[in-house]
């Protein structure tokens, strides 16, 4: 009697499968395991090299998360935009040597250098570059957006980069060996980075001619008591009627470091004067000279001395104004004044050369 029953109870399984009536929709085909096409590559090109970031596929084309091994093609096509194809193939990449160069970004971000051989680089070349990535049977999804970057030639960035430190600030110096052989249309500069020691990226402090030889620039937007580092690089700037002008950068020098300590003292005063005058009221000197000017100035100390003393500082703090008035005087006393500048950071001038005054025996 069981055996009836089980038989009974699977005949009517079959049947019902055989209605259709087990899985209702429409049946779905199998995934096809395409990685999604790349849609945030770019491109830097510094010197011979292009590097390129792009976040790698999360998923397939049907919403599916990638968990399987995947190639990724880097194409690299001559003096044609858009590409339909990938052309010459730079560089294969299996998807376990891809590591990403921002961890804590929502997106991991990878990146390629390609190293371009000096005979692509030329200026009238310009390289177009995509991204395919294939699955483990080689099929793709299509290329990657297409980015575009101009091969034009750079030139070497200058030797014996140094920097030195003067009253007026950084003085940043260098040579040029020689300048590349011109090419119709391209000219070359140079920029000066600068960065505050501690800090990560360089910002651009100055533009420069690209000149053959010895030459120098000023540091004019410093502050003292900071430490910098400063590099500097050439760029090639290819220009074209009716086109906007292109801009590569070559290789940066090497990185040099300078302190900017002020040691440096403002300079002596000058046109120092004293002139005695009592008309009506207490005999007193009063003491004018031309005003400093540096843009970090504090004060003046003013020091005094008779022919019987050394010079000693005579006025109370540090004076604002290029002028001051000596009440202290005695009848029949010659004295003699010098005037000294401070900076912001106490750096104190040499001593002014001298102005003398007598004061009289009678006082009208």
């Amino acid at each position: 009697m069981k055996k009836n029953s089980v038989l009974l109870a699977i005949c009517c399984c079959g049947l019902a499968l055989a209605a259709g009536c087990a899985a209702p929709g429409a049946p779905q085909a199998p995934s096809l395991r395409l990685p999604v096409a790349v849609d945030n590559l770019s491109a830097i090109r510094k010197g011979n090299r292009v590097v390129l970031t792009w976040s790698p596929p999360m998923e397939t084309t049907d919403h599916q998360a990638m968990r399987w091994p995947t190639t990724t093609r880097v194409c690299r096509v001559l003096n044609q935009f858009p590409i339909n194809r990938c052309g010459e193939v730079v560089r294969e990449i299996k998807s376990t040597e891809l590591v990403s160069v921002l961890p804590a970004a929502r997106r991991p971000v990878v990146s390629f250098e390609d190293v371009l051989p000096p005979a692509l680089i030329a200026a009238q070349n310009q390289a177009t570059y995509a991204i395919e990535v294939v699955n483990q049977r080689g099929h793709s999804a299509g290329l990657s957006n297409q980015v575009r970057t101009s091969l034009v030639p750079t030139a070497p960035p200058p030797t014996e980069f140094r920097a030195t430190l003067d009253a007026q600030g950084p003085l940043l110096q260098w040579n040029v060996q020689s300048i590349p052989t011109p090419s119709p249309g391209v000219s070359y500069r140079l920029r000066i980075y600068r960065r505050t020691s501690g800090k990560t990226d360089f910002a651009l402090a100055s533009e420069q001619p690209y000149r053959v030889g010895e030459d120098e620039a000023r540091d004019t937007n410093f502050e003292w008591e900071q430490a910098y580092d400063y590099k500097i690089a050439s760029v090639a700037v290819m220009a074209a009627p009716g086109r906007p002008a292109v801009e590569v950068e070559g290789d940066d020098s090497e990185t040099v470091h300078l302190s900017a300590h002020d040691i440096f003292p403002p300079v002596a005063p000058t046109g120092l004067q004293a002139v005695f005058s009592s008309v009506g009221q207490k005999p007193f000197i009063d003491l004018t000279w031309a005003p400093n000017t540096e843009s970090d100035l504090a004060g003046y100390v003013v020091y005094r001395r008779t022919a019987a003393s050394t010079f000693v500082a005579v006025s109370t703090g540090l004076i604002k104004a290029p002028a001051w008035r000596d009440n202290d005087v005695h009848l029949g006393q010659k004295y003699y004044y010098t005037v000294s500048a401070v900076d912001l950071r106490g750096n104190q001038s040499p001593q002014s050369a001298p102005a003398e005054e007598l004061v009289p025996m009678e006082v009208r």
